[in-house]
């Protein structure tokens, strides 16, 4: 019952607060694996709704989420849509003023933030992680998780610290995000982040309207002069090993 009840408010929170009539493919199946309360490894690619899987079951459930992510513009970003929509969400980073992250931090005691933003860095400390217990949050997003792999090749070593986090909040739900990460970056970040008892769910990498292809380099510069010239009107990016080549 709980469930059927979780998943109707998902779809009551997906139209009355962001304005959708439905789901993108895989989106519910990942909703419902965290509103059942299951750790969950999720690798979608960039533009296939990766947050709302994790923002729907913020809003459900009752205690605070924590979504931990490397990028400064991206935590202001997220906050500054989340509360364009009315939903309370903040950040807490060294990029923003002091009077602001205490501010942001007194409406997380309260109780009337649902989404708190932080860098790995900001959240494992001693302080941090002694003023979460007296919360109690209720879930943890890992987004960008192919940096906690060392088998990735974006590997931060502030990351892998947050294998201590299962631990330490042994009822948190756990739930990490990525567009990055093959099959032993997979294994090793379920089971960095909760010992592999959790599921892995890759979704949605057939990009019908992408065109990949490799050919030797022979003459590259009549081979580039080709493959502009059969493409004359249309725009395009080359991509160089180094600035020196450009020139």
């Amino acid at each position: 019952m709980d469930t059927e009840i979780n998943q109707r408010r998902a779809e009551d929170l997906l139209h009355s607060v962001f304005g959708l009539q439905a789901f993108r493919p895989g989106q519910t199946e990942i909703v419902g694996r965290l509103l059942d309360r299951g750790n969950t490894l999720v690798v979608m690619p960039t533009g296939a709704g990766k947050s709302l899987c994790y923002q729907i079951p913020a809003l459900v459930f009752d205690g605070l989420t924590i979504v931990i992510s490397p990028l400064v513009a991206l935590m202001d970003d997220q906050v500054a849509a989340l509360r364009a929509l009315g939903v309370d969400a903040a950040c807490i980073h060294s990029g923003r003023g002091r009077d602001a992250n205490v501010a942001d931090w007194k409406r997380v005691q309260s109780g009337a933030c649902k989404i708190l933003y932080m860098s790995p860095e900001r959240l494992m400390t001693d302080r941090m992680l002694a003023a979460l217990r007296k919360i109690g949050p209720e879930m943890f997003v890992v987004d960008e998780a192919h940096c906690i792999s060392k088998w990735g090749v974006n590997f931060r070593p502030e990351y892998e610290e947050l294998t201590a986090l299962k631990e330490t909040f042994p009822d948190a739900v756990f739930s990490a995000f990525t567009a990055t990460a093959d099959a032993a970056t997979r294994e090793d970040i379920a089971g960095k982040l909760f010992d592999g008892r959790g599921e892995i769910v890759v979704h949605g990498f057939d990009r019908p309207n992408l065109h990949l292809a490799v050919e030797p380099k022979t003459d590259w510069r009549r081979q580039l002069s080709d493959f502009v010239g059969e493409r004359k009107g249309q725009s395009g990016i080359v991509y160089c090993l180094s600035r020196r080549l450009t020139e």
